[in-house]
């Protein structure tokens, strides 16, 4: 119409256009009212999906249809539901993941293998406090089970004397055990389980896991286990107390998590 200066009418007929759909405007309601209300029928109905969901807004008198439940039931994301492992009591069920606003509200937990000088193989169960960054404690045994998870728990918990509100982890066996299950049921704690295949759902640990292995298990050659576990510990006492950290402005994780320059006591070692 601009380079052969003729009417709309005439530029239609040549490409078999209809004019109707060159003068169509989208007429898009505002979707924002049926949207809070999926929102929180989704939040109450865990494990319901768009279908039921749309059902229930039948029954309350929503004359929408399925395609725009559908489409607003995707634009938040809730098609995206983190499989909740099977009988746990304390996973989380779709949450928003809170703004972090002091210590002790997440930690992180995840497991690091390694081997001795010898070839036999360890592992170490990492927690870390995700808002101070700082290394709560790094257990290293052969063979660590739900039941070694749930032990160094406790003693956290006589340690700190308060236990956080939320954990991340994995969906590793030992985090999905009905022994850890049990003990988050008992102590309020919930358990936010990582989306299969999905490591950056847990970005803390990685990323300590990184300089962990990095600056720890790859600089030293463990004679025993008792060798790993003092090496270990000097080094999470390093990393608390006088490693600078990027992500805190120059800062240590005791310095962030205290509130005070440096922590000059020691933490207790755990003794399972």
């Amino acid at each position: 119409m601009e380079n052969y200066r003729v009417s709309a009418r005439r530029a239609c007929a040549v490409i078999q256009f209809r004019r109707s759909s060159l003068q169509f405007k989208s007429r898009r309601r505002d979707d924002s009212v049926i949207r809070k209300r999926i929102k929180e029928i989704a939040q109450v109905r865990v494990r319901y999906g768009y279908q039921r969901i749309y059902v229930l807004l039948r029954r309350e008198g929503w004359r929408d249809n399925h395609k725009r439940v559908y489409r607003v039931y995707c634009e938040e994301g809730l098609h995206l539901r983190s499989k909740r492992p099977r009988r746990n009591r304390a996973a989380a069920h779709r949450l928003e993941r809170p703004q972090l606003s002091s210590i002790h509200q997440c930690w992180s937990m995840d497991f690091v293998a390694d081997q001795l000088f010898d070839g036999r193989k360890i592992r170490a169960l990492t927690i870390v406090d995700n808002y101070s960054r700082q290394c709560v404690a790094i257990h290293v045994g052969q063979s660590l089970k739900g039941d070694d998870v749930v032990a160094v728990m406790n003693q956290l918990k006589e340690i700190h004397l308060a236990m956080p509100e939320r954990i991340q982890v994995d969906n590793g066996s030992e985090f999905i055990s009905k022994a850890l299950d049990l003990w988050a049921y008992d102590n309020g704690v919930t358990l936010d389980f990582s989306r299969p295949g999905k490591p950056t759902d847990n970005p803390f640990i990685e990323s300590f896991n990184g300089s962990f292995r990095d600056e720890c298990l790859n600089a030293h050659w463990f004679l025993s286990l008792e060798d790993a576990r003092e090496k270990i510990e000097a080094w999470r006492q390093e990393y608390n107390s006088f490693r600078p950290h990027s992500s805190l402005g120059g800062r240590t994780p005791d310095e962030a998590g205290m509130g005070i320059e440096r922590r000059t006591n020691e933490r207790p070692v755990l003794n399972l």
